[in-house]
This record gives C-alpha cells, sequence and structure tokens, in this order.
C-alpha cells in the first residue's frame, strides 16, 4: 500500500485580490504560506519518496514548504521533484489578471459563471476545464501512477483545476458532477494506492 496526497497550493496574492491567476506566476500570500507549513505539519509523518508539481512557483513554493516540515522523509532536498507544465493551472487567456468582480460587470455574472464552472467552454483565448484534462490526466497516467506501481508515496503539489482533473479521474466523477467540486487551498487530499486501485481516505 503506497499515498498519494494532492495538495492545492496555498493562498496566493493573486487569490487573496481575487484575479484570475492562470498561468501567470506569482508567489503565495503570507496566509498561502502559512496554509502550506500547517499542511506541511499534518504530514510530518508521511515518508515521501517524490514529489511532482507544477511549472508556478506558487505550487513549488507550497511543496518545498511541506517537504520542510516532514520529519519522515529525511533530508527533504534529497527527495526527486519533478517540475512540469502538464500540471499547470488552467490557462485563463484574456481573464488572466482581471478582478472576478470587474470582469463579471463586464461580461455579465452568468457568463463569467458559464466561463469558470462549464466543463466543455473556454474563457476567451483559454482553456475549458476538458482542455486542461486533456494535459493533466495524461501525465498522471505516464508519470505518477508509474511511480505509485513502484511503490513510491507520492506528493503532488498543483492547483485547483488541474487537481479537479486529476480527481474527476481518480475517483470517476461526471462532467457534470465535477464542476461543483471545490479544492481548498493548502488542505492535503489523502489517497491510498492498492493492487492498482486508488481509494480516498477522509
Amino acid at each position: 500500500m503506497t499515498k498519494l496526497i494532492l495538495i492545492r497550493h496555498g493562498q496566493s496574492v493573486w487569490n487573496a485580490a481575487n484575479r484570475f491567476t492562470g498561468w501567470t506566476d506569482v508567489e503565495l500570500s503570507p496566509k498561502g504560506e502559512d496554509e502550506a507549513a500547517a499542511a506541511g505539519e499534518e504530514l510530518a509523518e508521511v515518508r515521501f519518496d517524490v514529489v511532482h508539481t507544477s511549472a508556478l512557483m506558487r505550487a513549488q513554493r507550497t511543496a518545498e514548504i511541506v517537504m520542510k516540515h516532514n520529519r519522515a522523509s529525511g533530508d527533504s532536498n534529497s527527495v526527486p521533484t519533478h517540475r512540469d507544465e502538464r500540471l499547470n493551472e488552467r490557462h485563463y487567456g484574456d481573464l488572466q489578471g482581471l478582478s472576478k468582480a470587474e470582469t463579471a460587470e463586464i461580461h455579465g455574472a452568468e457568463q463569467v459563471h458559464i466561463w469558470r464552472r462549464s466543463f466543455d467552454i473556454p474563457p476567451p483565448g483559454g482553456e475549458s476545464l476538458e482542455m486542461t484534462a486533456e494535459r493533466t490526466i495524461p501525465y498522471f497516467l505516464e508519470e505518477i501512477i508509474p511511480d505509485l506501481e513502484a511503490g513510491k508515496n507520492v506528493l503532488v503539489a498543483a492547483h485547483g483545476n488541474s487537481l479537479r482533473s486529476i480527481v474527476m479521474r481518480i475517483e470517476e466523477i461526471s462532467p457534470e458532477d465535477i464542476t461543483s467540486l471545490e479544492i481548498p487551498t493548502g488542505v492535503p487530499m489523502h489517497y491510498e494506492f492498492t493492487n492498482g486501485e486508488i481509494s480516498r481516505i477522509d
């Protein structure tokens, strides 16, 4: 039995400002640093053999803080870390950097809700959740599953929508239902991998 821990990065400075972030590379807020540290303490006794994270600093910093608090893995610098843009947040295209409230005033709250919460309708110049899944799920199957099959405990630090698409695959959630799944910042999600099956541990 091996462990898979998924964690959305701690609050970023643009999360705090309620802006669409997407692929914009912004840092954690002080609250986000605290969230990552709290997650690190929660996971301190889990031995991690490998870390997967996105190409964006808020996810990488979250993974770094979690591992700094980890007591079971020995020297955190010795644990391999794989950084890949396939785990990046959903790209919000023309909305990136804009205030969500201002965007709703311009385009209407209903249209913004459709862009944010539909499965297959992308914002202008950006990705839908379906398009995000087309890169995250292959990464999950090609890079993360082999680590689990090799008996490695895995930490994945990524983003709300990249993790939402992976959870959709793991838990066999429908496209209609996955859009309502909330993944809070800095809260570890625990899974176990046994005999080729992944199960959620609450």
